[in-house]
């Protein structure tokens, strides 16, 4: 490795870090870069797993305060991601690229418009509770769909951790009455949790380049405390014009790119 592309690899990790902290998707720079760099596609993706890992950490202790009293409910959706990353990883490497990643875009579609649609959805949600009679049915635990989507999403993280992110944040907002910072605070926990178990298993099963692990550590790290803070300072409306764009891009970069 060249010190001109130790270089590169710095700057996506700290650009990936950051991204991931606010949205996610950051891999979206980091695996396409690697690639150029000359690495294989399965080397990119586990080397990238293992090292935006620290970041997604990162992340998650920048949005900290923001999860007082949800630590239980992130407690229940982190057991179904860790799960489903587990899954995740072994589809990795035991299934044809092209089995998984062929649904990927339309994952990512299905998810920017549950992002778009999801303050109206929810408003229905909340005054179908009202007549019910419940006011806050999230408070003393997680919904059961809820569960099976965050697990099916950590299967999606597992594999190809691009806009898993995007995911989460569809799928909480539409199913919880929580505030879009809040939530975005547990997609951080729940994400960092799906790259560390998967990270874990490709360090031990699969093809890992160590100095790019290294490298996007460093850049991740950082890059996840400067998303953190700018992630903090979003209004909702902001937040989620962000998501949408962030998810947009994905789709796109994922339909365009070659098999």
């Amino acid at each position: 490795m060249t010190w001109g592309h130790a270089a590169i690899i710095l700057i996506a990790g700290i650009w990936a870090g950051a991204i991931n902290s606010v949205v996610g998707s950051g891999t979206l720079v980091t695996f396409p870069v690697l690639v150029a760099l000359g690495y294989s596609p399965l080397t990119a993706t586990t080397s990238n797993a293992i090292g935006v890992a620290p970041g997604s950490i990162s992340g998650a202790i920048g949005y900290r305060k923001v999860l007082t009293g949800f630590w239980p409910q992130v407690a229940r959706l982190s057991v179904a991601s860790f799960l489903g990353a587990i899954c995740g990883a072994i589809l990795l490497l035991s299934l044809p690229k092209d089995a998984f990643e062929s649904i990927v875009p339309a994952l990512v579609g299905l998810a920017v418009v549950l992002v778009i649609i999801q303050p109206k959805v929810s408003r229905w949600i909340a005054k179908r509770r009202e007549v019910a009679g419940v006011a806050d049915p999230d408070h003393d635990g997680i919904p059961a769909l809820l569960l099976f989507f965050t697990f099916l999403i950590g299967i999606y993280g597992g594999y190809f951790t691009a806009a898993q992110g995007v995911l989460l944040m569809a799928v909480m907002g539409m199913t919880l009455s929580e505030p879009l910072q809040r939530l975005n605070g547990a997609r951080n926990v729940l994400s960092a949790i799906v790259n560390v178990v998967a990270g874990t298993i490709y360090a031990v099963v699969a093809p890992i380049s160590w100095p790019v692990v290294a490298i996007l550590a460093v850049g991740s790290t950082l890059g996840g405390q400067i998303g953190a803070k700018i992630g903090l300072e979003l209004k909702p409306a902001v937040l989620r014009g962000v998501i949408v764009v962030v998810g947009v891009g994905a789709m796109v970069h994922l339909i365009m790119a070659p098999n």
